[in-house]
């Protein structure tokens, strides 16, 4: 299976944070998934840091890289196919960052790891 990690799910994976579930960690861990890290991600972390709410032990750039290759997690690049997606999403959820998520796991036929209860009303599998 495709696995997209949530922004925050993957924030708690690198930190070894009690907040993942332990069903985020099985699905997480099990080899025969492909674990993924959005590019649209990346960005929100970026944006968090500079605004200052998000602090980070290095700059972005240097720990989202280090800490995926860590965990052995890939990079999505957003591309045209999943945004287009964008346009046949119900506004149920304003984050745009979570709005690409979803669209990149529809075009890819991924699941999110999240907590979001929010992003359950879209035509998705999450789990959690």
């Amino acid at each position: 299976m495709n696995i997209l990690l949530d922004t925050c799910t993957f924030l708690w994976i690198v930190s070894g944070s009690a907040d993942l579930s332990d069903a985020a960690r099985r699905f997480f861990t099990d080899p025969v998934n492909n674990v993924y890290l959005s590019a649209a991600s990346a960005w929100e972390i970026i944006v968090k840091h500079r605004l200052g709410k998000l602090p980070l032990p290095e700059p972005p750039h240097e720990f989202i890289k280090k800490w995926r290759t860590r965990h052995d997690i890939d990079s999505l690049p957003l591309d045209e196919a999943a945004v287009l997606q964008l346009s046949r999403l119900p506004e149920y959820h304003k984050d745009p960052f979570d709005r690409i998520l979803i669209c990149q796991a529809i075009a890819g036929s991924m699941i999110i790891l999240t907590p979001d209860t929010r992003i359950t009303r879209y035509p998705v599998r999450t789990e959690w």
